[in-house]
């Protein structure tokens, strides 16, 4: 590479998937420090790459904003190096109106469809989202350094948490974008009047249509937060408890303990916790996988694999964890 290579990055979405492109990043600018680093992101997550130093420029994609306006937004000519870490058929599009040769990520659709419609896992070994990211860069010569992704709050987003929550709080994130995901509101509330009992501090964070998921006493309601500001306030808590969520990654991002609970979803696809001390909570029931990210209900009908974490045995965590 050149001194000073120039590199597109393209991953769009979603929020976990941008948080854990941040080990690349941190790891082309460890190999190549004087890269300028330009990187393609959906609007609505494009403060997870604010303050990031080795960012050089966020393309901040509209919604509805049609590609050939983002194309001409971007000067394929100026850069070296060309990674797509989405391999969509919106980024597919995107490389074709751009041109030019592109590494692309190998998100292992063959296996995964493989374990969730034959039940046969052809994967070989567990390699985390965030270094098959990095597999994608290898021609750039860069490598893993196994520490977490990594966002960075303002000082604002500090003080707000700060105002928010008190430090030590035990984190609760029950929302997910799909149902399926979802731990049941029940067992949420059935957890948090167990921690309260214990003397522990409570919040609960998310989106503004998550509140209903858990609310009521003894839990602090930080939903509908910025992105930065969510992650301070989890970066106060001495453990994080969260659904197979973006937010979920997000608190590594902070270096967080995470207690995460897995259902329709296996580690085998790659989105468990990265570079932080985690715990796993799953039931090895017939039908898992059903997914590969999530879906809007239980195929079976039963949930069995959420419904089946006991809110003591999650308590029990929480407690081995602080």
């Amino acid at each position: 590479m050149p001194p000073g290579p120039r590199l597109l990055v393209v991953r769009f979405s979603s929020l976990g998937d941008v948080v854990l492109t941040t080990p690349l990043l941190r790891a082309i600018r460890t190999r190549h420090p004087e890269a300028d680093t330009t990187c393609v992101v959906k609007s609505r997550y494009a403060d997870l790459l604010a303050g990031n130093p080795a960012v050089t420029r966020v393309v901040a994609m509209a919604p509805r904003e049609p590609l050939s306006a983002l194309a001409a937004r971007l000067d394929p000519a100026e850069y070296h190096a060309r990674i797509d870490l989405q391999d969509s058929p919106r980024s597919r599009r995107l490389r074709r109106l751009l041109g030019g040769s592109w590494a692309v990520v190998d998100r292992r659709r063959a296996a995964r469809w493989a374990l969730i419609w034959l039940g046969v896992n052809r994967y070989r070994g567990r390699l985390p989202a965030a270094e098959q990211f990095i597999e994608a860069a290898a021609g750039l010569e860069v490598q893993p350094d196994g520490k977490p992704a990594e966002v960075f709050p303002t000082a604002d987003d500090e003080a707000r948490a700060t105002a928010l929550v008190p430090e030590g709080a035990v984190a609760l994130v029950p929302g997910s974008r799909w149902a399926s995901k979802r731990w049941p509101a029940a067992r949420w509330r059935a957890l948090a009047d167990r921690l309260t009992a214990r003397g522990l501090s409570l919040v609960a964070v998310g989106s503004e249509d998550e509140r209903s998921l858990l609310n009521g006493p003894g839990v602090i309601e930080a939903y509908g937060l910025p992105l930065l500001t969510t992650a301070a306030v989890l970066r106060r808590a001495r453990v994080v408890v969260a659904n197979d969520t973006g937010l979920m990654h997000l608190a590594t991002a902070v270096g967080r303990p995470v207690i995460v609970l897995l259902g329709p979803t296996v580690g085998a696809f790659g989105y468990l916790p990265y570079g932080v001390s985690a715990q796993v909570l799953e039931r090895e029931v017939a039908c898992r996988p059903c997914t590969a990210s999530g879906s809007d209900h239980c195929p079976l009908g039963h949930h069995r694999c959420m419904i089946e974490i006991a809110p003591e045995a999650v308590a029990q965590a929480v407690e081995r964890a602080a």
